[in-house]
């Protein structure tokens, strides 16, 4: 009998098999031969979640009858196809990409396994640890070449003993804002403070949040908060803030990482970990 453990795992084979495929599409689209991965087999019977079952049918109907030239037009419609399932899958998916799609950031949230929870955090960044409910996660670095240098790029974390010298602990509305404002860019003309959304993009802030648990706690690399743990970052924007290094040093790939802004979520069960980068 199908489970809904069978659903999910159903869905996650087939957003692996479009992120692998994207990645194929990409490289063909920069000249770079690459073997087009097959799709796993679609499943023959219904899942135990009708609306799973109806997404699977959606997204292996838009797989197949996706053209492999031109090499643009098939890079384009496999990674248009991938962030479509992924926002389909879960309203706190769709509210991290539209908070976030765009900006240089990482999202991850993993299991709490250690009282101290820093030991999380470091599992989250050098990416040993799968999201516990399978929802959505944004690395852009994840197969980065850096990473053969720097394991954790962009990351280039103290040891969990020093994270309490380089995070600030933060109330919810100041965590909210926090978020919010990694909307932005480091070098945007438009701060969120600005635009006519910035009242959604901070209800998918608090969403996002809201997975945590009423009981959740925030820490920030954010300077400010050490004095202020209510800061407004929003009314801030991302260049007026100042944060403790957890990014690495190394210029890699033709990239410096110049700013940067961090927040982490604890809850009894889980750790989430948005991060904001600023690179030149």
């Amino acid at each position: 009998m199908s489970t809904a453990d069978d659903s999910r795992t159903a869905l996650d084979l087939l957003d692996a098999h479009l992120e692998d495929l994207w990645r194929a599409a990409d490289a063909l689209r920069r000249g770079n031969p690459a073997p087009v991965p097959a799709a796993p087999p679609e499943p023959a019977d219904a899942t135990a979640d009708a609306a799973a079952t109806e997404l699977l049918r959606w997204g292996y109907a838009e797989v197949n009858g996706i053209p492999r030239a031109p090499a643009d037009a098939f890079a384009r419609a496999v990674g248009e196809t991938l962030m479509e399932l992924r926002r389909r899958r879960s309203p706190w998916n769709a509210a991290a990409l539209r908070l976030l799609e765009d900006p240089y950031v990482f999202l991850a949230t993993g299991p709490r396994r250690h009282e101290d929870w820093a030991e999380d955090v470091l599992a989250l960044m050098h990416r040993k640890v799968p999201d516990p409910r399978g929802w959505l996660r944004i690395d852009h670095d994840r197969t980065n070449e850096a990473r053969h240098a720097v394991p954790a790029y962009p990351f280039d974390p103290p040891p969990a003993a020093g994270f309490r010298d380089r995070l600030h602990e933060l109330e919810p509305a100041g965590a909210v804002t926090a978020l919010t404002v990694m909307a932005e860019e480091w070098n945007d003309d438009r701060p969120v403070r600005d635009r006519p959304e910035r009242a959604a993009l901070r209800a998918d802030a608090r969403l996002l949040l809201e997975r945590y648990g009423p009981a959740a706690r925030f820490w920030t690399n954010a300077r400010d908060a050490a004095s202020d743990p209510a800061r407004d970052f929003v009314r801030a924007g991302l260049k007026g803030t100042r944060a403790h290094r957890f990014a690495t040093d190394e210029y890699v790939n033709g990239l410096d990482l110049h700013e940067e802004l961090g927040l982490v979520a604890v809850s009894g069960d889980e750790v989430g970990v948005f991060w904001s980068f600023g690179a030149h």
